[in-house]
Order: C-alpha cells, then structure tokens, then sequence
C-alpha cells in the first residue's frame, strides 16, 4: 500500500518540470557565447525583465505544489498505521526511517541522472523527464486509493487556531475570578467536538490563551465559535505553540544544509573531481550527501540503535529529542572540518600560484576531501530531520497532524532564506571594495574567505544547539501530560478505514 505512496514522494520536486519543461528558447537570454567560465565571470547575456517575471512566476508555482504535498505526504504514511497495535511505535519510527530513505533516494537520482540528462540533451529535456516521473508517481499513488486509511476530516486547523486567538482577544478584560464566570467551556460526554480528536485535559500554560474557553453567563445561548471555544481546541493552539521552539532550532540545520549545496560547489571548481580515471561533474557532488543518509539509515537499526540501547536504556535507541540533539552536534562537527579545509584549501591555492587562478582546478587536491563534511551533515540530516519528522508527528494534536508537518518544512524553508539574508549581510559588510580588499563571498574564492563564514556558522550553531537543550530539557511530552480523553481512537471513530 505504502509503495504507490513513496513513488509520489521521490519526484516531488518534478513539479519544476511540470511548469519548466515548456520553456522555449523565447522565455530564455541568448545563451551562445556564454560557456561555464563567462558564466563565473558574470558576462553572460543578463535575461530580460519578463523573461525574470516568468521564472519567478514558475519558480513559486512550484513552490506552492511542493508545499501541498511536503506538510501532508509523511503525516498521511503514518496514518496508515493502527495506534491499537502493540508496535505502534516501532513501526512508526520504521516509517519515518523509510520515508527518509525514499526521499534520499529520490535525491540521489536528481543530482546523477537527471544531471546526466542535463548535460546531454539540455535543461528542457531533464525537466521533461521530471515531468513525466512525476505523472506516473501521481498515478500510481491514485490507483492505491482505494487501499489508503484515511483519517476523518475535522475542519480546517487554521480556522480553529483564529477562533482560539479571536475569542481569546475580545474576552482579554474578562477575569478568571469574575462572577459571570460559569467555568471553563467543553461539550458534554467522551467525545471531542472536533471530528477526528479526542478530547484534551486542560494544562496551566499560556493562560492568556484561556481566555477563549472561559464560559460567561452571555454564552449560555447560542455562543458564537469566535467568541466561546471548547477547552480541547484551546489546548490544540496550547500543543501548537509548545512545538514551535523545537522546529524553531533545526533552521541553523537547514542554513548549514543550504550554504553547503553552493559554497562546497564553487570549491569542488577549484580541486581535482578525478576518481581514478573518472571524472565526476562538479554539480554531481550534492549526491555524496545522499548516499551518506542512505548508508546511515540502512545501518540504523542493525548498528546505532543496538549501541544506543546500551548507553541510554532506551528500546529505540534515542528518544525523538535526543535524535534531533544528536543530528545538531553533527551539523557543529561537519561546519567544523568546513572551516578547517577550507582554509587549508586557500593557503595551498595562495602557496601554489593560484590565489587569481580560481577557474582553474588544482591537480594536486582531490575535491573528495570535500566527503567529509558531505558525509558529516548527511548524518546530521538522518538524526535530525528524521527524528524532528517522527517527534511532530506524535506531538501535534490528532486533528493537526499535518500542521506538525508543516513545522518541519517551514524550518527547511527559513533555513534557506536566513542564508540568503546571511549571505547578503556578509557581502556589504565585509570587504572594502576602495582598498582593493574582496568580501568573504567573493567570486574568486581564493581571495574571499568561506572559512570565516563557516567559522561564523559554527559559532551561530553552537549558540542555536545551547537554546535547543534548553528548549529539549523544558518540554514535556504527551504521554507525560494529564491528558483526559486524548487517546480515545475508537471511540471518537477518528479514522474511515477500508481494512
């Protein structure tokens, strides 16, 4: 059942070529003259401004596909699974486990065979080919209909979560004390009003928030939503702001993640890519990421779980938390040994007479030094992403579940934008352009200085990995909550299952 599923996900970002692959040479810059090296030199023919309007344009609706399937395509695997069962939660992690895996191996693809189908038949023919992967995923994940369980539909979570916020903003005056106050507003019986939810104990954080519950003696008839909320969707904003802090901490991850993919390029340009009588396109290196997660996670459970069962005790290994923990200590170590080669890397380009030299490869440096810190941050990903993937699931309320989802893709895409918005700030702050002195981000990279932003990200990392072990020692989970009905599955009949 869960194969139609993954072959959705392997291709997702195919999307681009659902948008792109119709792009014609009209919709591009002239492109005869300009070879990798005009490319560097910025000598290009720059494109006009629609021909910029139309990639934007592309480039978002490609955005906004990816962002319907990221948020609900792992919390709708996990659905999948009956919380009856008494390896609910063994398989659960195996789930996410493999859910990595697909996506990993989805990326290994992209960075060799598409990059080959690049270089030999051009961009219109890599997206085509994306295109075409992605409609037969799509079908094969629709032919597997009727086979999926599927969780009830309880309305949309953003509009509970402003009801929250709304009824809890217009009752700011009112007091807990007041002699109006009936008391704290839930339907009656076992069930949740929230289809697809059980109900939710009340907790003593953000107080502020309820306010939307308190029930007055003006709401006895006919209360409004937006002004009378019950206590369990009260709790559900109360859970949702609880998770923030941890999501919150993985953006340094995904910064480290993003300055990678271009920084750890423009160095592979300056070494020797030769594996043996090989070699390997410089835009092949991302790959080497990939089949470190996809090495890690096929050892995971014969190699780490054992060894960790040892130390801390516990039947998986690690906790969820403790996963993410370990996969930011990693990111630390893998911008670490950035720094360190890099800096080897530009005192021997200076030594050797290629300090103005930066298109041309040193024969005598291998680029697979480069694996390193490749393999280092892949293992990051595999402890972080992963566990972070497994522990939003489990924390976000039942009727939420792709919303805890989202944390996890919003992270990723912050990341990515705080290293634009780094990478912008470096570049007019360093350097002095009137002394002749380059920014760290400097073209030729020989005589900017990457191994100072790496030092700067390995600093911002530390400091990021200190709030997520206060953020990690703070949090408590569910099942360590006094919750009432949460967990009342069949009961409150949460889910419309074909088996």
């Amino acid at each position: 059942m869960l194969v139609f599923f993954f072959c959705c996900l392997n291709f997702s970002e195919g999307l681009t070529g659902i948008t792109l692959c119709a792009t014609m040479k009209v919709f591009m810059p002239n492109q005869d003259n300009c070879d990798r090296i005009s490319q560097l030199l910025g000598s290009c023919e720059p494109a006009k401004s629609w021909q910029m309007l139309y990639l934007y344009t592309v480039l978002y609706i490609t955005g906004f596909g990816a962002a319907g399937i990221r948020p609900c395509v792992s919390s709708f695997g996990a659905d999948q699974f009956d919380e009856r069962s008494k390896d609910y939660k063994t398989h659960l992690d195996r789930f996410f486990n493999f859910f990595y895996l697909s996506v990993t191996v989805g990326a290994i693809v992209a960075f060799t065979l598409v990059v080959y189908i690049q270089m030999e038949h051009g961009w219109g023919s890599a997206f085509g080919a994306l295109a075409i992967a992605m409609g037969i995923s799509n079908m094969l994940f629709f032919i597997g209909t009727p086979l999926y369980r599927h969780r009830l539909p309880g309305g949309s979570p953003l509009t509970r979560v402003a009801q929250v916020l709304v009824a809890a903003f217009r009752k700011r005056h009112a007091a807990f004390s007041s002699s109006e106050l009936i008391g704290l507003y839930e339907v009656p019986g076992k069930h949740s009003a929230i289809k697809g939810s059980g109900k939710i104990a009340h907790t003593d954080d953000f107080r502020c928030l309820d306010k939307a519950a308190l029930e007055l003696k003006e709401d006895v008839i006919n209360p409004s939503p937006w002004k009378l909320c019950t206590v369990t969707q009260v709790e559900e904003v109360k859970t949702l702001v609880r998770l923030v802090p941890i999501p919150a901490c993985t953006i340094m991850l995904n910064v480290i993640l993003t300055e990678f993919l271009t920084l750890s390029v423009q160095q592979a340009y300056t070494m020797n890519t030769h594996m043996g009588k090989l070699k390997l396109p410089v835009t092949c290196m991302p790959v080497f990421p990939g089949l470190s997660i996809f090495l890690i996670l096929s050892l995971y459970y014969s190699t780490f779980v054992p060894l960790c069962r040892r130390i801390t005790g516990h039947p998986r290994g690690a906790s969820q938390l403790q996963r993410v923990g370990i996969g930011l200590a990693v990111s630390i170590l893998s911008v670490i040994w950035a720094g360190i080669f890099e800096r080897y890397r530009r005192n021997y380009a200076i030594s050797h007479g290629y300090e103005f030299s930066f298109l041309t490869a040193m024969p005598d440096l291998s680029a697979y030094w480069l694996l390193i810190q490749y393999c280092l941050i892949g293992i990051a990903e595999v402890f972080c992403i992963v566990g972070l993937l497994e522990f939003l699931y489990e924390e976000a309320p039942d009727a939420m579940k792709s919303i805890g989802s989202a944390y996890a893709a919003l992270a990723g895409g912050l990341g990515c934008f705080a290293a634009s918005i780094l990478n912008s700030i470096i570049k007019s702050v360093t350097g002095n352009p009137k002394k002749g002195q380059p920014n760290w981000l400097a073209q030729n990279i020989n005589t900017g200085r990457f191994d100072y932003l790496y030092w700067l990200l390995a600093v911002l990392s530390v400091i990021n990995f200190c709030a997520f072990l206060y953020s990690a020692y703070r949090y408590k989970y569910r099942s360590e909550q006094k919750h009432g009905n949460d967990y009342e599955v069949m009961e409150n009949k949460l889910y419309d299952s074909p088996i």
